[in-house]
């Protein structure tokens, strides 16, 4: 009987060490295995952020197919209305860490629902226009978005998604501002 117990409390001891955990604002979580993350990968790139984070979020490359950023980077003459063009070397580095980072190039789940239904033939340049964006924002209506001058547009994740610099788009962490949690 003693041998048991300690048989069994050798093994939920090492199973519960082995299981990793984070420590932030003096508190600790459970963390998965990053092949296994919930969100999309965290923008790690300094150039990336410097560049085009100056004019609009750093949108995670982990939202769009390799195709789409490929797309977007040969583009940059006429971004979205604007002229973002950029000197050869840094266009080199910003394409290649986004095409290396972007969801058919990455084991989070989240990246990989976002690569459902993308015609590589004509990959979308608007994460608003991919199936599974459409999917989970079918429901939040025109008002909230596009009629709220604190949001705007879908294309401001960062407006309702608090963890959204980060690469969490959790359904947990959305508030609509003016409006309050999003519960679906």
């Amino acid at each position: 009987m003693k041998s048991t117990l300690a048989i069994s409390a050798i093994v939920f001891t090492v199973g519960i060490l082995s299981l990793p955990v984070v420590f932030s604002d003096n508190k600790f979580e459970w963390q998965e295995d990053q092949s296994h993350n919930d969100g999309v990968a965290n923008i790690s790139h300094p150039l990336y952020k410097e560049e085009c984070g100056s004019c609009h979020m750093a949108y995670p490359p982990g939202l769009l197919s390799s195709a789409s950023w490929t797309a977007m980077m040969t583009g940059l003459d006429d971004h979205f209305g604007d002229n973002a063009e950029l000197d050869a070397q840094t266009h080199k580095t910003i394409s290649e860490f986004l095409t290396g980072s972007s969801a058919d190039n990455s084991d989070y789940r989240r990246s990989r629902k976002f690569m459902q239904g993308v015609d590589a033939s004509s990959p979308p340049l608007r994460i608003s226009e991919t199936a599974y964006f459409k999917r989970k924002h079918d429901e939040i209506p025109e008002k909230m978005v596009s009629g709220n001058s604190k949001v705007s547009s879908f294309s401001q994740c960062n407006s309702c998604h608090q963890g959204a610099k980060q690469g969490i788009f959790d359904d947990d962490d959305i508030k609509i501002p003016g409006y309050g949690r999003w519960d679906d």
